[in-house]
């Protein structure tokens, strides 16, 4: 038995024994050297305080740490990458079971596929698999953990082109809430399969993902135009309009950014409100020139579209989204972006209170779409674009006036809204959203799903999704 003990904010003490049969891993406890590190965040809104960090190295484990859990009545968090903005990764006074400990990649060139532990990061996939010229559609940031992306659904840059990432996922190494180990796939377990592939990390912990990859790289076509802030109407307009007949190969956002202090930039656009246009093209550089022409023949301030390596494509957000700033975050699916809807958008959108603040708008179409709605837990397949509120700042002072400015901008742009949502981009929201991300049908399959995989729903510090009731018995 292990005592762990926790000192709360406000001085009490926590304490709970932790049965550690069968664990070989690493216990990181509140006294311990590398405790505050490890229980840090991407969102520094985030401050928690968990009795115990279990980091794993193997499946056994993981198998040790959720028998812990269960034994022991603690709550249980799942820390893959720890970029959820709502901190899930890390839970109070419970248990965090870390999968940092493991990050193995291996890839298969011949087969064009690869096994990525859990705790892997997207920045660590992408340099495995351009080792062969190879890729899957990964986080726009290379910290980014490959759990929480690919179970949420996976958005990144190639999306139009070889669809999410969980469209790419061939089978999961799943250790379930009762301690075993099973395999998701088409023929193992295949209502398992179907749940992880939108549902979130309520079904179990996926110890390893195993991908379908894409021929891409190493060199592709791409990078970032600016443009003012007051040219914002016009560029979005013609940015709606070209990327609703552009090729699937063509991966683009356009963000509301405030220029960065650098040196690309001109010195009289600095600090101030902008638009960026970012992306890449998955085809050979002649497409893409011809495919990115239109946008560059635009009156841009900053054209830094050329040939880079895929790496570097993935890594560009990096320094835009630092760990430890201050984050309030959400989204939606647009139904139709009207002119009314980019009026109102923009309006907001180019008087950021935050320097740091990105209001992202993705269109939807190519791959994503090609894949049936009821495939995957995943839905809104057919959603024309997403915008994401993504608030940044870095004064704790400053939270109220950022939170409620992206209240008010969100609620500005409900008329257009599906009612839908890609749930990686919200924050803590409640259930209704939740629910109303999968619309009814699709719910009322992921609780009866949740009933079967995790009745006690021991995987809750997540957009949860809780058990169906027991099913009723004849008397």
């Amino acid at each position: 038995m292990f005592q762990g003990a926790n000192d709360d904010e406000n001085g009490a003490t926590m304490s709970s024994s932790l049965n550690l049969a069968n664990f070989r891993g690493t216990l990181i406890c509140p006294k311990d050297e590398p405790y505050d590190e490890a229980r840090s965040v991407f969102n520094g809104m985030m401050d928690r305080y968990p009795a115990a960090i279990a980091r794993c190295t193997s499946t056994d484990d993981v198998v040790a740490v959720v028998n812990m859990a269960n034994s022991d009545g603690l709550p249980l968090s799942v820390y893959g990458g720890g970029h959820s903005v709502t901190g899930s990764a890390v839970v109070d006074g419970g248990l965090c079971l870390d999968l940092r400990g493991m990050r193995n990649i291996t890839v298969d060139p011949g087969s064009k596929t690869a096994r990525v532990e859990g705790g892997a990061v997207w920045g660590e996939i992408d340099a495995a698999t351009q080792q062969h010229g190879l890729a899957v559609t990964g986080g726009r940031v290379s910290t980014t953990g490959v759990g929480g992306l690919t179970l949420g659904s996976g958005s990144g840059w190639t999306e139009r082109s070889f669809g999410f990432t969980c469209d790419n996922l061939l089978k999961a190494e799943v250790v379930t809430a009762d301690g075993r180990v099973v395999i998701a796939s088409n023929d193992e377990n295949p209502d398992l399969f179907w749940g992880l592939r939108g549902g979130g990390g309520n079904f179990g912990v996926v110890t390893a993902f195993h991908f379908r990859l894409h021929d891409l790289g190493p060199i592709v076509l791409g990078g970032m135009l600016m443009f003012p802030a007051t040219a914002a109407h016009a560029i979005v307009r013609f940015y709606r309009d070209f990327m609703a007949a552009a090729p699937n190969e063509l991966g683009t956002v356009l963000a509301f950014i405030t220029a960065p202090p650098e040196e690309f930039v001109p010195v009289e656009a600095r600090g101030k409100p902008a638009i960026a246009i970012a992306g890449c093209h998955t085809g050979s550089i002649d497409e893409a020139s011809k495919a990115f022409q239109p946008l560059r023949d635009l009156d841009s301030i900053v054209d830094m579209i050329g040939p880079t390596p895929y790496v570097a494509i993935q890594q560009m957000l990096d320094n835009a989204a630092p760990k430890g700033i201050r984050n309030y975050w959400t989204a939606d699916s647009i139904a139709e972006l009207t002119d009314d809807a980019v009026d109102v958008l923009v309006d907001y959108a180019t008087n950021p209170v935050s320097p740091f603040t990105q209001v992202i708008l993705a269109p939807g179409g190519g791959a994503i779409a090609e894949v049936a709605d009821e495939a995957t837990a995943f839905g809104q397949r057919n959603a024309p674009w997403t915008v994401h509120y993504a608030s940044m700042w870095a004064d704790s002072a400053d939270d109220q006036i950022n939170i409620a400015y992206t209240k008010e901008l969100a609620a500005s742009m409900k008329p257009w809204t599906t009612g839908q949502v890609y749930l990686n981009f919200i924050g803590n929201e409640g259930s209704g959203r939740v629910a109303a991300s999968f619309g009814p049908e699709k719910y009322q399959r992921l609780t009866e799903l949740k009933r079967k995989w995790d009745p006690t729903n021991l995987f809750r510090h997540n957009q949860n999704i809780p058990p169906a009731p027991p099913e009723s018995r004849a008397q």
